[in-house]
């Protein structure tokens, strides 16, 4: 079991942003596939977004054990049985296989994020994914984010930086393209670090659906969050 302590308190200051995860959730969902491990699941608030209805096994692993509690009340009475772990991939069996490794708002948590990458790849089956969704450009990084743990927000070629080895990344793109303009008016004129939950409620209402839009219009190319889709090679070469 973990010693892991979470750091932060936003995930319940963003567990009810519905049209935001309803969109990521959208864009990443054709990538995720098979048995699916949930990294830092947290309070299981992403969980269900995750889940299509034709996904196989789910295992929800959370490292501090605080919310191990939490993450079970929310799962359950769902449609499925989910697995919940207390714990990281490095206590995870060196045999256990996923078809799809999530991270959703994770990996900026992790201090050596390179190492975690190789770890998750290592535990992926041919033709397996790991997806990334984390918060984008360093320049944007605030006393927010330190106060909640995060080492780092992400470029497209930072990710691409700390690709694992027998994997190659299938996908790399921006979302919430609107986001990121309200993000760099705040910074330059309002100053603020710490998001209230009214300015939440008017960003997941009202900004998010025109960034659908935009979004689609600009292929991607821009946002306040990036997402990365790395797979496995599907036929494994003898080492």
């Amino acid at each position: 079991m973990s010693d892991f302590t979470y750091v932060g308190s936003e995930l319940d200051l963003f567990a009810a942003v519905h049209h935001w995860k309803s969109y990521w959730s959208s864009a990443i969902r054709s990538f995720v596939t098979g048995d699916v491990l949930e990294a830092g699941a947290g309070i299981g608030s992403n969980t269900a977004y995750l889940d299509n209805g034709h996904l196989k096994r789910f295992v929800c692993m959370e490292p501090d054990r605080r919310l191990i509690d939490e993450l079970k009340k929310e799962l359950r009475g769902k449609p499925r049985d989910y697995e919940t772990v207390c714990g990281t991939l490095e206590t995870v069996g060196a045999a256990e296989q996923f078809d799809t490794i999530v991270y959703i708002d994770v990996l900026e948590h992790i201090e050596n994020d390179r190492a975690e990458l190789e770890r998750a790849s290592a535990h992926l089956r041919p033709g397996g994914r790991i997806v990334v969704l984390s918060p984008a450009h360093q320049w944007l990084f605030t006393p927010f984010d330190a106060a909640i743990g995060h080492f780092r927000r992400y470029t497209r070629p930072m990710l691409r930086a700390i690709s694992p080895p027998g994997v190659e990344m299938e996908a790399c793109f921006y979302l919430d393209s609107v986001g990121l303009l309200a993000s760099a008016a705040n910074l330059l004129f309002l100053k603020q670090s710490m998001p209230s939950k009214q300015q939440l409620h008017f960003w997941d209402t009202y900004i998010v659906p025109i960034s659908r839009v935009v979004d689609l219009c600009s292929r991607r190319c821009m946002g306040k969050s990036v997402v990365a889709v790395w797979r496995r090679n599907s036929i494994q070469r003898p080492t």
